[in-house]
């Protein structure tokens, strides 16, 4: 038999070159050879192992003449010899096809995969580009980037360095003597400055689809803390695409200082009116909504700030629905440390019979039914600083109770008046607002907080609650004869629009409200010994004492089985 050097399975074809330039110097898939060795196609691509050489400098990039290539080049993509007929693979070859057999469909998963992950993030792109696509937000804000108004292409003549140290904190100051919360650590924190996306996951995915209608943005500010107020309108224009803001209105409450809003104008849509003396919550908000120009309204506090696509759910809904007033999530922001803290999506406002607002969690049937985490929550009564209305359904409904006063209450009176008038309330998950919450209020009440707040409570309840407001007055007591101002017109405006009574807003919104068994309490005296507990001080500011009672245990007794006949 011939011998291995002069078989024909080992010899090359005429037409394979016998030297060629070293690819080692370009590829770590090569041996290393010099350019002048001779490179045997009997070497396995498997023995191709070592390094290439560490040359003084770089050589030039041979091609390799295409006579080189094989038809059936492998993975190395090195040419193989065309074998004779009836000549059989090596054993290194038959090992190195079943690895590149092996390796092939791998590879084509990764590539279909990896062109999947492409096509998806080029699709948002590529439908606005469609022939007769509809445009959404996301091409409205493209075309808003593309064609930007006449505001955005003006450089900001927006001083900020000097708006925030007209007012910093000073070191030995109290931090939280101005306004409730720590004023130190908020001037810490840069009024540009990133937050957490605290929404469901599924929040990021919805379309949003639809024309979505612009807003004008009403705060109210009254000796606000310039950082907290500065931060509230950066994160405005910075997380809310910008045609869907109308203006930002801002509402000075006849503040000390009234650089505080005015200095902001110079910022993007920023507007400031002024009151000539202290309104309140309540008229400066009606105020703003009448200087507004937007069909839809978005009420906001000073210390606040938005989140991502915060406002693109409030708008939708609304939009689709002009009678429902829509509220979002609200996080805490730490008054200490003003970190931002996500809030859970799984609650809802309510109150007692002393109308104190409180969060609730949803009832157990109400968990059971939500089978959509991001669904919105209809909610019996709103929190009252964050929400979004149609201005129509708003002036339609009365506005406020312009006669209440400073703060306190509207929240109850504007819950009630939707809900039984014909509209809705609703919180919705997908949209996430920070707001700091203080302890107390760092402004005073012309009449006290305790007696403003029962003035404008009261009228909430003798024009909405009917005879259940014998429960206010009973979890209230000091509310009794109190003065709360004329309610006629109020009285009017529910005939006219011809709303529900609160039993029913009982039993179709509010069911979880316990109605009192008027039968567990009775009137009496409270007493220990000879001691009696009895109510001390002026109307409106009543307390409970410990005192000696005004008669014999006996005589005590008697005269308490007497009032109960």
């Amino acid at each position: 038999s011939p011998s291995p050097t002069t078989h024909p399975c080992t010899q090359p074809p005429s037409n394979f070159p016998t030297t060629h330039p070293s690819p080692a110097d370009h590829s770590p898939l090569f041996s290393s050879h010099s350019s002048s060795t001779a490179f045997s196609p009997t070497t396995p691509p498997h023995n191709i192992t070592s390094s290439p050489p560490k040359l003084p400098g770089p050589s030039p990039i041979t091609f390799l003449p295409p006579s080189f290539l094989s038809p059936s080049p492998s993975l190395w993509g090195v040419g193989v010899r065309q074998r004779e007929p009836g000549c059989r693979a090596s054993r290194a070859e038959r090992a190195e096809m079943r690895r590149v057999r092996r390796a092939g469909p791998m590879l084509l998963v990764l590539a279909a995969a990896a062109a999947a992950a492409l096509f998806c993030s080029l699709w948002p792109e590529l439908r606005r580009l469609m022939p007769g696509a509809e445009p959404g937000p996301q091409a409205a804000e493209h075309r808003s980037r593309e064609l930007p108004e006449e505001s955005d292409e003006q450089p900001e003549a927006f001083d900020e360095r000097g708006y925030l140290a007209g007012k910093r904190w000073r070191r030995g100051e109290d931090p939280y003597r101005r306004h409730a919360f720590n004023q130190r650590e908020s001037g810490r924190v840069p009024s540009t400055r990133t937050v957490q996306d605290t929404r469901h996951y599924q929040c990021s995915l919805q379309p949003w689809e639809g024309e979505l209608p612009p807003t004008s943005i009403i705060i109210t500010v009254h000796n606000e803390e310039r950082a907290a107020l500065l931060r509230t309108i950066r994160s405005l224009l910075n997380r809310t695409p910008a045609y869907l803001i109308h203006e930002i209105i801002l509402v000075d409450d006849f503040s000390q200082d009234p650089a505080d809003c005015q200095l902001l104008t110079a910022l993007p849509k920023v507007k400031s009116l002024r009151n000539q003396q202290r309104e309140g919550l309540i008229r400066s908000r009606v105020r703003g909504a009448d200087a507004a120009t937007a069909g839809i309204l978005t009420f906001l506090d000073s210390h606040c700030e938005v989140n991502r696509d915060w406002l693109l759910p409030l708008l939708q809904r609304v939009a689709q629905d002009p009678s429902r007033v829509v509220s979002p999530v609200i996080d805490i922001i730490n008054m200490d440390t003003f970190a931002y803290v996500a809030a859970s999506p799984d609650l809802r406002g309510g109150f007692d019979w002393s109308l104190h607002f409180k969060w609730e969690p949803l009832s157990e049937e109400v968990r059971v039914a939500r089978t959509d985490p991001i669904a919105p929550i209809r909610t019996p009564v709103i929190a009252g600083g964050l929400f979004v209305i149609n201005k129509a359904w708003f002036n339609h409904l009365g506005s406020y109770d312009t006669e209440m006063e400073i703060w306190g209450g509207e929240n109850f009176e504007l819950s009630f008046r939707v809900w039984m008038c014909g509209g809705s309330l609703e919180i919705l998950p997908c949209s996430r607002v920070g707001h700091v919450f203080r302890r107390k209020h760092p402004y005073l009440f012309p009449d006290g907080n305790a007696n403003t707040y029962i003035r404008n409570t009261q009228r909430a309840v003798e024009v909405w609650m009917d005879d259940f407001k014998r429960f206010y007055y009973a979890a209230r007591p000091s509310a009794k004869g109190q003065p709360y101002g004329d309610i006629q017109s109020r009285l009017k405006l529910k005939m006219d629009l011809k709303c529900k009574p609160f039993r029913w807003y009982l039993e179709h919104v509010y069911p979880e409200l316990r109605i009192p068994d008027e039968t567990d309490a009775a009137p009496g005296v409270i007493q220990q010994r000879q001691d009696c507990v009895e109510t001390v001080g002026d109307r409106g500011s009543l307390t409970m004492a410990l005192r000696p009672c005004l008669g014999s245990s006996n005589q005590v007794n008697q005269g308490n089985a007497g009032e109960r006949g």
